[in-house]
């Protein structure tokens, strides 16, 4: 009962405030009407209303800006000739084309339409690379989805380890995978939005790579939003943390 009671009293406490909100946008609205000499066509049935933003800071998805800052940083030291992303961030994609050439494969293509940047149909679990092909491969924020249904994919509980498998099959050797997927210290299916990893377990899925760096995005970023080299016991004390692989596949002996 303390529990409904309290999460009641948060809701109507929100709803108040809202209603200020929205009360002092219509004051706001109906100063600027009153201008004697009008630019614009100002009219109540034209609103569109934003009643959140008006905030002390800038908020932002802390994982998405910084795992692509995260990539995109490791892609301008590598230069490789062209680089290869399955599914990643549109955004990480564009920035990137803008100084190497980039292909992004998705089974739902985006019209990006932008120089330096093609954008293909395929699937994860069978791309359209021959064997140890790609010199320099991203997949981030993408197989913790795969086989949960989420995307209108099939649902398949170990669907993560074959697109895994995937992956590992078309970076060619000496070459570059950027791997990325939430990391705990306990591994669980937050169904059906998303997998999450213990540190230990992402190493399992790619026995034929080797890690070059981990890189964390915590819970707690107030100190730190990104830590590059970071202490791999981190991750096991993060509730939902980013956990940032840079892999290299190793060369035949």
């Amino acid at each position: 009962m303390y529990k409904f009671i309290k999460h009641f009293s948060h809701k109507a406490r929100r709803a108040f405030v809202l209603f200020q909100q929205f009360f002092t946008a219509l004051m706001q609205f109906r100063k600027l009407q009153a201008n004697e000499r009008p630019r614009f066509s100002l009219a109540w049935k034209y609103r569109w209303l934003h009643l959140r933003d008006a905030t002390a800071t800038t908020g932002f998805d802390r994982h998405y800006v910084f795992h692509t800052a995260w990539a995109i940083r490791v892609v301008a030291d590598l230069r490789p000739a062209q680089h290869i992303d399955i599914a990643s961030s549109l955004y990480f994609v564009s920035s990137v084309s803008a100084f190497v050439l980039t292909k992004f494969i998705d089974f739902r293509p985006a019209n990006l339409g932008l120089s330096g940047l093609v954008s293909d149909a395929g699937t994860l679990m069978q791309l359209p690379f021959t064997n140890n092909s790609v010199e320099s491969l991203s997949c981030m924020h993408v197989v913790e989805h795969i086989g949960l249904g989420r995307y209108g994919d099939p649902l398949d509980y170990d669907g993560d380890l074959k697109a895994a498998r995937e992956l590992v099959r078309v970076v060619a050797p000496g070459g570059t995978l950027l791997f990325v997927v939430p990391v705990s210290g306990q591994a669980r299916i937050e169904f059906n939005a998303h997998r999450i990893y213990t540190y230990e377990q992402v190493l399992e899925m790619f026995p034929e790579l080797e890690l070059v760096e981990f890189a964390l995005i915590p819970d707690d970023g107030a100190t730190e939003g990104l830590i590059r080299q970071a202490d791999p016991r981190l991750a096991g004390k993060q509730r939902y943390g980013c956990g940032c692989f840079h892999f290299i596949k190793r060369l035949p002996t």
